[in-house]
């Protein structure tokens, strides 16, 4: 009886073998002689199977695992001839081994696909790109280059939010006519070919709202509204008010469009430029609770907070306030921090800081503080680090804060120094500036003035 089931389960492999062949193609050899079983075992030699001849048209099955690829130890089955083979893991190839099938979906675009390209989507994209690479994009072709006076690139960019870290619009020494810009983030110098100003007149940048920076001519005369980036520029009307004497120049931007810009000189005279109107006016009064004369500080900037513009004053120390809207004065004293010198204002945030230097003995060190509106006192929040200060050991050290919102940059000039450093009110950190050197030159230039600005394309004057 073994013997019968035995040959019954060969008869039945063989079987599984003949459909599988005949599945791949591969001819099987001749059956075993078949014969009625007898009852009686009857020994013979067994019959050897001649292996199956070798076709040339092989015929391969391989498993589908593209679908489902893994990381793990799998194998593909293979199987060719009858024959069950395992084949190990694929070798992994380099990049260049890697390389896609040429075709013209690889080549590069031909110029028909860029003209289908949509307009509003090449603005879009054009209008995110860095304010130092679109220069660079402008000279691409004259479509790109009129993109600053398309009205729809001019959307595209309003939609965008302001630049977190304003850049920096000052003038030399050396070259009081161009000047130069200074991009924190990329921690480059610019250095514009052309001035901002086409005037054969000194003119200097004493204050700036968003993309715009105001300049008035050292006569204190005229004053003329620059996009540094643009060259856009506007010569505002002359004053109602005649004085040639030293002024304090403030400016805001307002939430439609526009700017408004104001002066103060130390009698009390005063006029506002409104854009939208093109005219100066002089609205309100200043009450006789606040002292006259002002005794402003010209060396510090004005700021700006929630539609009041802040004027730094000395006797008695403090600040004095305009609401412009609404032409309401205010005067705040405020003590004066002890051994102060060159103190500017700045703004961050909607809090109104003071940065000065604090000089004791041959000691000195750049120092900020907080305005505490409780108590109408400073509280100083932060200063230089000592290991910088040490640099100022001994020396007469001057100081000037050329941009006052958020990211201050302080001038620290001695007889054989000249220093700029940035500080970052919201993260208190110290940063150094790299020397303003002029392009194909090593001579450095000396900062003389400036203001800080935010970089805007469409900001027009």
């Amino acid at each position: 009886m073994l013997f019968v089931e035995g040959l019954a389960m060969l008869r039945q492999l063989i079987g599984q073998v003949q459909e599988l062949l005949d599945l791949y193609g591969t001819p099987l050899p001749p059956p075993l002689p078949t014969a009625p079983l007898p009852y009686i075992f009857h020994h013979q030699p067994p019959t050897i199977l001649a292996p199956p001849p070798q076709l040339h048209n092989d015929r391969w099955c391989y498993m589908d695992l593209e679908e489902k690829p893994s990381e793990d130890d799998c194998y593909d089955l293979v199987m060719r001839g009858g024959k069950f083979k395992m084949l190990g893991p694929p070798s992994k190839r380099s990049r260049k081994e890697r390389k896609l099938p040429e075709s013209p979906s690889n080549k590069t675009m031909e110029e028909e696909i860029w003209k289908e390209f949509p307009e509003d989507l090449h603005e879009a994209v054009i209008a995110r790109l860095p304010v130092a690479a679109f220069f660079r994009f402008r000279s691409v072709c004259q479509k790109w280059n009129s993109l600053l006076t398309s009205n729809s690139f001019s959307l595209q960019c309003s939609q965008l939010p302001q630049p977190p870290q304003p850049w920096f619009y000052t003038r030399t020494h050396e070259n009081v006519n161009t000047g130069a810009m200074y991009d924190p983030v990329a921690g480059k110098w610019h250095h514009p070919t052309a001035p901002a100003i086409p005037t054969k007149m000194i003119v200097l940048p004493v204050a700036a709202a968003g993309g715009l920076v105001c300049f008035l001519d050292i006569g204190h005369r005229s004053f003329y509204v620059c996009n540094p980036l643009t060259k856009s520029f506007k010569e505002l009307k002359g004053r109602s008010v005649k004085v040639w004497s030293r002024v304090a120049v403030g400016m805001m931007s307002l939430n439609q469009s526009g700017y408004r810009i104001m002066w103060v000189g130390s009698d009390g005279e005063y006029e506002v430029y409104d854009s939208k109107t093109d005219t100066w006016t002089c609205p309100g009064n200043i009450p006789a609770s606040v002292k006259l004369p002002l005794s402003l500080n010209f060396r510090s900037q004005a700021v700006t907070v929630d539609g009041w513009m802040y004027f730094l004053r000395s006797d008695p120390d403090g600040i004095v306030g305009y609401d412009v809207a609404n032409g309401i004065w205010k005067q705040f004293t405020v003590p004066a921090p002890v051994h102060l010198s060159d103190q500017s204002l700045a703004e961050c945030g909607g809090r109104i800081m003071l940065v000065g230097l604090l000089t004791k003995n041959a000691a000195t060190c750049v120092c900020i503080w907080e305005l505490q509106k409780m108590t109408l006192l400073w509280k100083e929040v932060d200063r230089m680090p000592n290991v910088w200060c040490l640099e100022f050991y001994g020396k007469h050290i001057k100081m000037s804060c050329l941009g006052n919102r958020g990211l201050l940059m302080l001038s620290l000039r001695s007889k054989m120094m000249n220093r700029l450093v940035t500080y970052d009110v919201f993260r208190k950190e110290w940063f150094k500036v790299p020397n303003c050197v002029l392009p194909h030159s090593r001579k450095r230039q000396w900062i003389a003035c400036g203001t800080a600005f935010h970089p805007c394309l469409t900001a027009k004057a």
